[in-house]
């Protein structure tokens, strides 16, 4: 493998400390079937010099089997590991790959392009920060197009690329690369990504996907490394509201009581005022304790354990936030959940529900709408099949704080167990605190009892008032 830093043969440990020290940008490619995904990656990787001499070696004599680009080498190959990938030219799992330039470090999931896989499109855009949506540009916008940027859009993926694939087939038509642009921006505005980025490219020919394309001298923007080099993505974490959801409580001798987690939101410093949840008991930061000594501050993604000056009983699944956090505690909260399990979902089912460091058992109690991931429509549905999308009611047996995902996906998400086999059935994110729909038919049924009876009374007992009926029920 040939690299494009020279430090490798001439200070290996000042490369290695540079390049522990760059940030990391995971992202995910997706859209249509045979789009060209996995063959962008190989490109990324080949072009970046990322490719070892015996994978090249091993893709150049697979190509020959199961190649599908003639006598070159199908870099497609790099990522569909999979037998059944190879025979039938297409990506089925979630693959990851990892590659570094001189300014930052990758992570690719590599995901599929048939509805059926939608659950795997799912998992694989659940980390991600970006998303790469490829468009054939013989065929424009398309169904699966549609789908993979409003599942990357509910899974509050901020920055979208937009790649017009396969230009070299339509002669780098100027033209069509505008038509594809305006097409894909009106139906964006059904989409809350703020970030959005055209690059006509062609995958297979290597054309603006690192290195910049003569054939496009009408393209001035960036190509698409350099999008995915200078991205930033330092303002998508929540600085501002700080959540520690407890995992651990270390009580290693007499002198010594720790709770230990990832900060998932928000800034964390000694001296900060907290309360824990869903206690509101309140404390203040004493030391924030780390494998390699205190820190001064703990940022989003760090694990790290807390001493409080105060000694307030918190266990395991309860949160540290600031002391003038106003965060919910509900029960029951909306929430859009993505069912993976071949067993449909009916309401009403008790399930196992796992929120942050938390296990709760609970019920989805109801389903509010099915969402048509191709056209965005919502539409009324009695049970959930695998990989549909619905807005549904959830129930738990005890109040829990409550995020909204999108304002903090670490205590926003949850997971759907089955309580028997222990198979995760689904993955939802939290969308705001409900009303119990058990709560609201006792008292509309109450009401409409005590009208029922007010007016049987009046009849019979013209005599009485409104208000002694009233008396009488409240005693």
């Amino acid at each position: 493998m040939s690299h494009q830093s020279t430090l490798i043969a001439d200070n290996i440990e000042q490369y290695l400390h540079e390049h522990e020290n760059k940030d990391l940008l995971r992202f995910i490619t997706c859209g249509s079937v045979d789009d060209g995904k996995s063959t962008l990656i190989g490109r990324l990787l080949h072009d970046s010099k990322m490719i070892f001499e015996d994978q090249l070696a091993a893709i150049t004599q697979a190509s020959k089997t199961s190649g599908t680009t003639g006598d070159t080498v199908d870099l497609a190959l790099l990522v569909d590991g999979l037998q059944s990938e190879r025979e039938q030219g297409i990506t089925i799992d979630v693959a990851y790959r990892f590659f570094s330039t001189d300014k930052r470090k990758f992570i690719i999931a590599d995901t599929p392009g048939h509805e059926q896989y939608t659950r795997n499109m799912a998992t694989g855009a659940s980390t991600a920060s970006l998303a790469i949506i490829l468009i054939d540009a013989r065929y424009g916008v398309q169904t699966q197009t549609r789908r993979h940027s409003f599942i990357a859009d509910l899974l509050g993926i901020q920055h979208l690329v937009i790649a017009i694939n396969k230009m070299d087939l339509v002669g780098f038509s100027e033209a069509r690369f505008e038509e594809i642009k305006a097409e894909y921006r009106q139906f964006a505005t059904n989409l809350k990504a703020p970030d959005i980025h055209f690059v006509p490219m062609s995958a297979l020919e290597g054309d603006n996907v690192v290195n910049r394309s003569e054939q496009t001298p009408w393209y001035q923007g960036k190509t698409l490394i350099e999008l995915l080099e200078t991205v930033e993505i330092d303002r998508d974490q929540n600085l501002s509201d700080i959540r520690l959801p407890v995992q651990y409580v270390n009580r290693p001798n007499l002198d010594f009581r720790g709770y230990c987690g990832t900060l998932a939101a928000g800034v964390l410093r000694p001296g900060q005022a907290i309360k824990a949840l869903p206690s509101g008991k309140s404390s203040t930061v004493e030391r924030i304790v780390t494998f390699d000594g205190d820190l001064q501050a703990a940022y989003p993604g760090q694990a790290i354990t807390v001493t409080l000056t105060d000694e307030i009983d918190v266990s395991r699944g309860d949160w540290l936030v600031a002391a003038d956090a106003e965060v919910p505690l509900s029960n029951v909260f909306a929430a859009d959940i993505v069912w993976m399990h071949e067993q449909a979902l009916t309401p009403g089912k008790l399930f196992d529900f796992k929120l942050a460091t938390r296990d709760l058992s609970g019920e989805i109690s109801s389903i509010d709408y099915q969402i048509d991931v191709n056209s965005l429509e919502k539409h009324p549905a009695e049970r959930l099949e695998l990989n549909a999308i619905a807005r549904c009611q959830v129930e738990l047996t005890a109040a829990i704080p409550v995020d909204d995902y999108r304002t903090s996906p670490g205590t926003g998400s949850f997971i759907v167990i089955d309580r028997l086999s222990n198979v995760t059935m689904g993955a939802g994110m939290i969308r705001g605190v409900a009303e119990s729909r058990r709560k609201a038919q006792h008292q509309t049924d109450w009401a409409a009892f005590e009208s029922d009876l007010n007016a049987l009374v009046r009849k019979h007992f013209p005599h009485w008032e409104a208000k002694d009926v009233s008396d009488l029920l409240k005693r």
